[in-house]
């Protein structure tokens, strides 16, 4: 560990700062100060000076020396400062699901930096829920003038493995698999789903519960332009009347 990073977590501590609430102060992401306090990278220039400017620290100790808690406590500083205080945060940060990352995506979902280093969307919503944001950039999930067109967005809640059998058929959901990242209505087949897509001549997909690395249910849906909604009530009858021939075809296959 580097003396700027151990000089960092010790202005922490003496704090009572987050590495969250300390890496917003100077415009960084957790996991980047996460790196410098462990040396795994030096930070830029001007990040240092902000750092020493903000606590009153000379820039020359703040990289040579390891600070003593004495030391820091005569420093200025501002710990009765309005940005050190904590704040309830009134936008929820969504982690977004892009194009060019889609591949990316597949491979690196689980690992907790390549998540940090996402887009983010900021919504004004309050929601524990572990949320995915997935900008839309094709035509597969539209109808004529309605549905979802490219550079809508939609954001879903995740879904655990153990819910899968009890999910609704019909409802909107991103499914990330070992390919592709498909949004998709599904129907349930015997331990997979049957992923369709909104617009006519797109084939359905078969799928195993084994093969979905990630499942998130759409619950909300911001749209690049103004949809059209005057047809929203007959789609939803037709998913229902689909869903229903739906159970029906199985139960004469059973």
């Amino acid at each position: 560990m580097s003396l700027f990073g151990k000089n960092i977590r010790k202005i922490r501590s003496v704090r009572s700062l987050s590495q969250q609430a300390f890496a917003e102060l100077f415009d960084l992401k957790r996991g980047t100060l996460g790196a410098y306090e462990e040396g795994r990278s030096e930070p830029k220039i001007e990040t240092i000076i902000k750092i020493a400017n903000y606590f009153s620290i000379p820039i020359d100790d703040l990289l040579t020396s390891e600070l003593t808690v004495n030391e820091l406590l005569k420093f200025r500083g501002k710990p009765e400062h309005d940005d050190l205080k904590a704040k309830p945060d009134i936008c929820k940060k969504v982690p977004c699901i892009i194009p060019e990352q889609q591949q990316d995506y597949i491979q690196h979902h689980t690992k907790e930096n390549f998540i940090e280093d996402l887009p983010e969307i900021h919504l004004p919503i309050y929601n524990e829920a572990d949320l995915r944001a997935f900008v839309i950039h094709d035509l597969e999930m539209s109808t004529d003038s309605d549905g979802f067109y490219p550079k809508d967005v939609v954001i879903g809640v995740k879904v655990q493995k153990k819910q899968y059998p009890n999910l609704a058929s019909a409802c909107l959901f991103l499914v990330v698999s070992e390919e592709k990242v498909f949004l998709r209505r599904i129907y349930q087949s015997a331990k997979k789903f049957i992923l369709k897509a909104d617009h006519k001549g797109i084939e359905d997909i078969e799928i195993p519960y084994t093969d979905i690395k990630e499942l998130w249910e759409i619950k909300y849906a911001f749209y690049h332009r103004i949809p059209d909604s005057r047809n929203t009530d007959i789609k939803q009858q037709l998913s229902f009347l689909e869903e229903e021939f739906h159970k029906l075809r199985t139960s004469l296959h059973n």
